[in-house]
């Protein structure tokens, strides 16, 4: 048994003996690509999303340094036919990259894995002989004199493979080296083959492209953009969170809000199923268990300075689409151009895929939107914008909060100026062309209520749908909000329409009141106009 040849399954033992949530079905997926042309994989999520634990359950139920049945049996991947056919039969070699990075240093990455990885093949494997014959590296004929040997291919599990992009942006020889290892292993019509039963591959970015192709290109890449079957295994699903909730005494709808919120796309999903499946940070979720409180438990290891520096990146119109997430709307982003590192960031789509892949944003392949997924996400972006660098930014964060207070105090004139001010704040659509262009600049202007109220588009209530409504969080103590837009009418006709169709009724039970706020605008005057009721 060694460190990073055939390793044990210490670590993995380690996390099954703890609060555990059973994730070994993505071994299953795995498994069943071996020795195959989709047996190298690689799954990038965000931190806080589990990386490490797939990993080591990987590493674990691979290596023939370990007997791990008794680990295994009871859980998940036991439940499948033949499910032990693999199970510690293979070479495995597991690295997790952020620790030889920061050993090495950038730079000596590549040698200190080839110095590494020989010198504890020796120690563990006799069988990677001192003799080379051909001139070939020493590395791989190490590897391929243990497969000879004994009839075994290796398994490779390599976890934060994206280290040396995050930890060395800057270095760009050292990026070049280490993508050329990885191909020298995974892309040779020869080695691959022959040595390679499968590779796992976990980390926060996707594998490189160069020109805008993968620097491995036989890898299946499954993303927060695209997961596809692995889409389970992304965070705990409603049904993992909703039993934890049970036994730890959590309320499970303050849990959805605080941590649900990343909608995945089903995989083939049958006629009549979810087509979207949820996705919580099991991270969060867990350490919310533990203390018996949601809150914010957003890791220090994802710095807010870094955040920041991209939100600050001086693209056109890339602060106001943040403002814009924050405040509820959808935003759309094209992540085709992406090159899946930190440093070529060209445009406001890479930085928000960027973003998309850091966890800050969510998704959705239909639409091609992404939004803020969930309450402690935007408390952590609402952050980073009050302190950006860009005054207009920061300026129409405070014409927010104002524009709040305005509201409450029920200043109708302030509000409606207010509107008008944020619509001219080029925050939100620049030409109205409707309700819906409304509908986004008086959310645009109102993105400092996230902080008290859960923005809720089109809430069912009464006969018919109440254009925005803004909930009171728990102990607020703030009122509710119905917002009712009409476009080139008077007001009254949106305060008619309300209380007509009885919008507030669905509102009741919260035992808050209730003000309608009705805005409507005018396309030859230009001017906006605002209504307060409590009903």
């Amino acid at each position: 048994m060694g460190r990073y040849v055939n390793p044990g399954n210490e670590g993995f033992a380690r996390i099954v003996g703890s609060e555990y949530v059973d994730k070994t079905g993505l071994v299953s997926l795995f498994d069943s690509t071996l020795n195959t042309t989709r047996g190298l994989v690689m799954v990038s999520r965000p931190r806080r999303f589990g990386k490490s634990y797939a990993a080591q359950a990987v590493a674990a139920f691979y290596s023939r340094g370990c007997d791990s049945r008794e680990l295994f049996e009871g859980l998940e991947v036991s439940r499948r036919d033949g499910w032990d056919e693999h199970l510690n039969a293979y070479n495995v070699v597991k690295l997790d990259m952020t620790g030889v990075i920061e050993a090495a240093g950038p730079a000596g990455v590549v040698p200190e894995l080839r110095r590494l990885l020989l010198g504890e093949l020796r120690r563990v494997l006799p069988d990677a002989g001192e003799g080379y014959a051909g001139g070939g590296s020493p590395l791989k004929d190490a590897f391929w004199d243990v497969v000879e040997a004994t009839g075994r291919k290796f398994v490779f599990v390599i976890d934060e493979w994206d280290a040396p992009y995050r930890l060395a942006q800057d270095d760009r020889a050292a990026q070049d080296a280490y993508a050329e290892w990885l191909r020298s292993l995974f892309k040779d019509a020869t080695f691959t083959p022959e040595v390679v039963a499968g590779a796992y591959m976990t980390g926060i970015l996707p594998i490189k492209k160069y020109a805008h192709q993968s620097a491995v290109s036989d890898f299946r890449e499954y993303t927060m953009v695209d997961p596809g079957q692995y889409v389970p295994y992304v965070g705990f699903t409603d049904s993992e969170v909703e039993g934890l909730c049970d036994e730890c005494g959590l309320d499970v709808d303050d849990v959805r809000r605080w941590y649900d919120g990343y909608d995945l796309p089903a995989f083939r999903p049958a006629r009549g199923e979810p087509r979207h499946v949820a996705a919580y940070a099991p991270y969060s979720v867990m350490l919310a268990c533990e203390r018996g409180r949601t809150g914010s438990y957003w890791p220090s290891t994802e710095t807010f300075e870094e955040l920041r520096r991209y939100i600050d990146m001086d693209f056109e119109g890339l602060q106001c689409d943040v403002l814009r997430a924050i405040g509820g709307e959808a935003i759309r982003v094209n992540p085709a151009r992406f090159q899946n590192d930190m440093t070529s960031i060209s445009d406001r789509d890479d930085a928000l895929t960027l973003l998309v892949h850091l966890g800050y944003l969510c998704y959705d392949m239909g639409t091609g939107r992404a939004r803020v997924p969930n309450e402690e996400v935007r408390g952590e972006l609402r952050n980073a914008v009050e302190a950006s660098r860009h005054a207009r930014v920061a300026r129409v964060m405070r014409d927010s909060m104002r524009l709040v207070e305005s509201v409450l105090v029920r200043d109708e004139a302030a509000v409606a100026a207010a509107i008008g001010r944020a619509h001219d704040a080029a925050c939100a659509p620049v030409h109205y062309n409707g309700e819906q262009a409304l509908r986004a600049v008086v959310k645009a202007a109102l993105v400092a209520a996230v902080d008290e109220w859960a923005c809720v588009d089109e809430l069912p209530s009464g006969h018919g749908y109440a254009d925005v409504a803004y909930l009171p969080r728990r102990g607020s103590g703030r009122p509710a909000l119905l917002v009712e837009l009409k476009w080139d009418r008077p007001v009254s006709a949106a305060v008619g329409q309300v209380l007509d169709r009885d919008y507030p009724q669905v509102l009741r039970d919260l035992g808050v009141p209730i003000l309608l706020v009705a805005v409507t605008y005018d396309a030859d005057t230009k001017e906006h106009t605002c209504s307060i009721t409590e009903v």
